[in-house]
């Protein structure tokens, strides 16, 4: 057409083709020519070109714009609020687990959804409430609906005074269970390792980030340890054996079984106490330590970027593996755990009756509503 050779190339000249580069010759490959790819396939392969790809330079020519990573932070996730009711308290070491939602650690007071379940002592008669968020917030866990879930109250092995300094430790450490803990433990490597890479690349604005990130951490984790202090539990009853049983929304049945000491240490009283004006004030700049550093981190490498985005979804990832290989709850000096597997009920009388037959009253059962008392008109003790 037109003199063109029939088979020639569109950019070519009497049929040969030309070195000039075609205007889409650059899709074939991002880092070298096009005159070199059809000379060499293989030439993106080269290893003296690999080290590049990584470079803070190299990624952000290519317009990969991460600079925003440091929103994950924000994420109102509760990962790290189930983490503080499951554990009773903070540990030093969560300053270094860096993951969404470390800004809201305080809110653990709403970690039960506002439920106070109704609990009858079926040793005594008694009927109360537990007004524990975390030992409630575990109780659902386990609860399932139509069944009745026995739970034992034990003494922590750290307050064993039989066994070694060490022992105790060790024990009381991985007392959640081994993939817990290894799961948890993780999370404050990772967090150096990104440390290290940030040093390494020099990344200041990184470290920065990173800096407040723990910061706010540290404030959290000192406040939460304040306000989880053992305060008022009841007169002491040594060698008394205690029998609860609790029931939850949705019909689920919990019976707690242990010492009345120990039952009284995750279901009486006040966990966290209210803060004081000042520890308010400590958790609100805490939070804007936050929103600080996500603003920061505009300010860092593409490269850092990414780390602190890898950073806050790996931890997320692996905090949120650790409550749920979690196995029990640990509540100041004391430990419960589920013992045995859930008993289906078909009509919730059924276990009323049951309950009444091994306690051998029913007074408990007619204060919590469960069974009709057999003279209607008798006063009804509570």
């Amino acid at each position: 057409m037109g003199g063109q050779r029939q088979g020639a190339q569109p950019w070519s000249k009497n049929g040969l083709v030309s070195h000039a580069q075609p205007p889409f010759a650059s899709c074939f490959h991002p880092f070298g020519t096009y005159h070199q790819t059809m000379l060499n396939p293989f030439a993106f392969l080269n290893p003296s070109e690999l080290p590049t790809m990584f470079d803070k330079a190299s990624i952000s020519s290519h317009s990969i714009l991460l600079q925003a990573a440091g929103l994950f932070a924000l994420a109102d996730l509760p990962t790290v609020a189930a983490r503080t009711a499951v554990t009773g308290t903070a540990s030093f070491l969560d300053i270094f687990l860096l993951a969404p939602g470390m800004h809201r650690q305080q809110a653990v007071d709403d970690i039960n959804h506002g439920e106070f379940p109704t609990t009858g002592a079926m040793t005594t008669g008694y009927v109360f409430r537990v007004e524990n968020p975390a030992t409630v917030s575990y109780l659902q866990a386990i609860g399932r609906t139509g069944h009745l879930v026995t739970a034992h109250v034990h003494p922590n092995p750290s307050s064993d005074e039989q066994l070694s300094y060490l022992n105790r430790h060790l024990q009381s450490f991985f007392v959640a269970g081994v993939p817990a803990t290894l799961f948890y433990i993780v999370g404050p490597v990772l967090t150096g390792v990104v440390v290290a890479l940030m040093g390494v690349i020099r990344d200041f604005w990184g470290l920065g980030v990173l800096g407040l990130f723990m910061l706010s951490r540290l404030i959290n984790v000192g406040i939460i340890k304040r306000r989880s202090s053992k305060g008022w539990k009841g007169i002491p009853e040594p060698g008394e054996e205690g029998d609860l049983l609790i029931l939850l929304s949705q019909d689920r049945w919990i019976r707690l079984q242990g010492s009345v000491d120990d039952l009284k240490t995750v279901t009486a009283g006040q966990w966290l106490r209210d803060r004081t004006m000042v520890e308010g004030f400590a958790i609100s700049f805490a939070t804007l330590l936050v929103y600080a550093a996500v603003i920061l981190a505009f300010n860092a490498s593409t490269v850092g970027s990414l780390m602190i985005a890898c950073l806050l979804l790996c931890s997320s990832a692996l905090l949120g593996l650790c409550n749920t290989f979690t196995s029990c709850l640990q509540m100041f000096d004391c430990i419960v755990r589920m013992e045995g597997e859930p008993i289906k009920y078909e009509r919730r009388l059924y276990m009323a009756n049951e309950m009444i037959e091994k306690s051998g009253r029913s007074d408990w059962a007619i204060g919590m509503g469960l069974i009709v008392p057999k003279n209607p008109t008798g006063p009804v003790n509570v």
